[in-house]
Parts: C-alpha cells; structure tokens; sequence
C-alpha cells in the first residue's frame, strides 16, 4: 500500500508541476472578472482594410480565471480577398447556460485579448493559399455536431470545437498545442480519427484516455484529458498546464 501511494503522490506531483508554475509565474490572473477583463485587440492581426488579401487564422489564449493554470482556449478568424472585416468563430461555453447555441460567427478583430489573457497565433495563411480553404471551414463550422452542447472537461469545448475544424480541413496543417484540453473529444463517439493537423491519427476514449502519433503533434498520450507529449520533429517535451517546453513548433 506504501509504494502506491509513493506513486500516486509522484504522479499527482508530475500533472501539477506545470499548473503551479503557470500559477507562480503570474500568467493567469486568478482574481479577473470577466465584466471588467481587457478585451481590446492585441495588435497581431493585419487590419482588414490594409490587407487586400484572404487571411486565415488561428489562436489560443489562456482560459478564464482558474481554468487558464490548465488550459487555453482556441478560436479561428478568416477573412476572404478584398473583405473590410474578419469573421471569428469560437465556442463560448457560458452561452450553454442560458440555452443559446454555444458556436458564435460573427464580425470581430481576430485577435482580442481572451479576457485579460494576451492570445498566441497559432496559424496564419495569406492570400490563395488562405482563399483555398476558407469555403471549407465555413463548411465545418457549420457541421460542427455539438453546436447546442458544452462540457468543461473533457469535451466538447470550445478546443473539440478547433480541432474538429481542423480534421475536417486537413490543409491547415493544425497543430493545436497541448494545454488545448478538449481537442481530443472525438465527434459523435469515434474512438479513432485524424490528428487535429491532419499528419497522423489518434486514438481516443471520450477525451479521457488515448494516444496520438502525428508528424506535427509528435506523440502524445491522453490521460483525464491531460497531455503528456514529445515531438522529435522540432524537439521539445510537452507537460499538463504547463504546455510545450523546447522548440517552438515554427
């Protein structure tokens, strides 16, 4: 009985390793409230009307008060060749509680601050490459199987959400970063699809247990919806909460 607790102890010290240095490192502000939180733009996206060009993007930022010490949240922003604004699609969970459909499509600045949380791009795509695949993403979005439903942990959420668009749509080549919980809650019960960026599969058991090996995520092992990872490709260890630790993934 004494060394399964040694162990558990070890294990539990592993997944809150990287929520606790998340925490002292002052990233997630624990006492935000959401009526008065930052949500001006972060100054990343081109402007619309200076970019003639089609524009596909992609972003994650730190979830809300205590969610962000283990997770982000992840949207997309597209914007056709010659268009004077970007549509932004997202989940928003809290929708759920009042009934409302949880996929929001609308007009937006692409790179707001997710409620005091500074967001990273995690994909952008210009001109004809990015013209090429906004039909279908707007196409996903609209078959996105869980539009009327959100679950906090361990999906669907707002990060099932991305990386169902990102199956869907292979040729944005999606790497969805670790601290993404919730991108590995298949779609209506699969046990096996895709990797998110469409360069390897994943076995997944409702977002609790699973495996992924993908040229663009490495391997990552499932456990409780956290990521445990490596990728050799552009060499770096990937830890809960804490996220990616060595090369950036370019």
């Amino acid at each position: 009985m004494e060394k399964w607790i040694r162990r558990g102890a070890t294990v539990l010290a592993v997944v809150l390793i990287g929520p606790l240095v998340v925490a002292f490192g002052g990233d997630v502000k624990l006492d935000a409230d959401w009526r008065t939180a930052d949500r001006s733009p972060a100054g990343i996206a081109p402007a619309a009307d200076t970019e003639p060009r089609a524009v596909v993007q992609v972003y994650a930022a730190r979830a809300f008060n205590w969610r962000g010490l283990f997770a982000v949240h992840t949207w997309l922003a597209v914007k056709p060749a010659g268009a004077g604004h970007y549509t932004v699609h997202q989940v928003v969970g809290w929708r759920a509680w009042h009934g409302r459909p949880v996929v929001v499509s609308h007009n937006d600045q692409p790179d707001r601050k997710w409620y005091g949380q500074a967001p990273q791009l995690l994909l952008d795509l210009r001109g004809e490459t990015a013209a090429a695949v906004i039909d279908s993403i707007h196409a996903a979005v609209r078959d996105y199987p869980y539009a009327n439903r959100y679950t906090l942990w361990p999906g669907p959420n707002s990060n099932t959400f991305t990386a169902f668009v990102g199956r869907r749509v292979p040729e944005l080549r999606l790497h969805l970063p670790a601290t993404a919980i919730g991108k590995d809650f298949l779609s209506n019960g699969a046990v096996f699809a895709s990797a998110p960026s469409g360069t390897g599969y994943q076995l997944s058991i409702y977002g609790l247990l699973g495996a992924t090996a993908a040229w663009h995520e490495g391997f990552e092992l499932n456990v409780l919806g956290l990521t445990f990872g490596i990728d050799l490709r552009r060499p770096a260890i990937k830890f809960p909460g804490l996220g990616r630790v060595g090369m950036a993934t370019g």
